[in-house]
């Protein structure tokens, strides 16, 4: 079932297509791991930078609202994964000059909701930073408090999931569409925006589900290193598949 808007279609998917997306994703990835690893590998070292930061100065409940945080970020950083995934798909051999390709596409669309990500994730950090200390203090909190939270932390921790699931999805519903669509010159950016909204509420639980796996695989895959290098360009490929079933070519 599907719905008509000028020239761009919306199609309905089901729960069941989100599986074949993540297989599809990890498809691409075997195809591609050397570049897709180290491409993944730069947003990587800089998560570990931000984490062992964190973890110096003895505020380990603060990791997750900040790993939860990237995905505001993660739109902005399709640009190279869609370039490789269009190789591969075209059947040829990709390599770095194709990461370049991607990012040269950038548009004042994409520039703009990048613009927007950052922006919130800048909030949202400081937000979490203010609640941190509303609700925890500047008592210190090393890494292995976490494995018997107190009050106060799980409190913390508590407000994060829900307040950053929230903020996420806002985010996930505006970008999730309108970047590739801008990416591929399909729309502009009002319409790009409107069509990415609109597609995730006809496609709401698929699109809920989606979001957070997202979510719980970033947060997850930042805090043991190593997986980061394989979920996030699989995730990256699968959401780029996941665009081609909404819409369509």
């Amino acid at each position: 079932m599907s719905h008509s808007a000028d020239e761009l279609t919306i199609v309905r998917i089901s729960v069941s297509t989100l599986p074949k997306i993540v297989g599809r994703g990890w498809i691409m990835f075997i195809r591609t791991r050397p570049l897709s690893v180290s491409f993944s590998m730069i947003f990587a070292l800089i998560g570990v930078a931000i984490l062992a930061s964190i973890m110096r100065a003895s505020y380990a409940p603060f990791i997750f609202p900040v790993s939860a945080g990237f995905m505001l970020l993660g739109p902005c950083l399709l640009g190279g994964f869609f370039a490789i995934a269009d190789k591969i798909s075209a059947g040829g051999t990709c390599s770095a000059a194709d990461i370049r390709h991607g990012f040269s596409r950038t548009n004042s669309g994409i520039s703009l909701i990048a613009l927007l990500c950052t922006i919130l994730f800048v909030a949202w950090v400081i937000n979490a930073a203010y609640q941190y200390g509303s609700i925890i203090g500047r008592v210190p909190e090393p890494i292995f408090n976490l494995i018997a939270p107190s009050a106060n932390v799980m409190a913390f921790l508590m407000w994060s999931f829900v307040f950053g699931a929230l903020l996420a999805f806002c985010v996930f519903a505006v970008s999730a569409f309108s970047v590739p669509l801008l990416y591929y010159r399909r729309a502009r950016f009002l319409r790009a925006v409107v069509l990415s909204v609109t597609a995730v509420c006809r496609n709401f639980i698929p699109c809920v589900l989606w979001s957070a796996l997202l979510t719980v695989s970033i947060v997850v895959s930042i805090l043991i290193f190593p997986l980061f290098l394989v979920a996030f360009p699989v995730l990256a490929y699968a959401s780029h598949s996941l665009y081609r079933e909404v819409f369509p070519s």
